[in-house]
């Protein structure tokens, strides 16, 4: 399965399951990224880390390790 730390920029993807648990799965949900979204990558650090995602219209920042739970599939 691949996951959002492994999408390039500028690909388009959507988020098919969050596999993280407890308080970091509900921050990441709070942030908008919830089963069935689509989330396109704009950019990633120079030293991968952090991820900036386009999500339900805004920019998002996300730290590899969040990205890593993040399973998506291509649209």
């Amino acid at each position: 399965m691949q996951t959002l730390k492994t999408v390039k920029v500028g690909d388009k993807v959507k988020v098919t399951k969050i596999a993280g648990k407890g308080a970091t799965k509900h921050r990441i949900m709070e942030m908008g990224i919830t089963k069935g979204v689509e989330v396109s990558v704009r950019k990633v650090a120079p030293l991968g880390d952090p991820i900036q995602v386009t999500v339900r219209g805004y920019e998002l920042s996300l730290r590899k390790s969040d990205a890593e739970i993040i399973e998506v599939e291509a649209v």
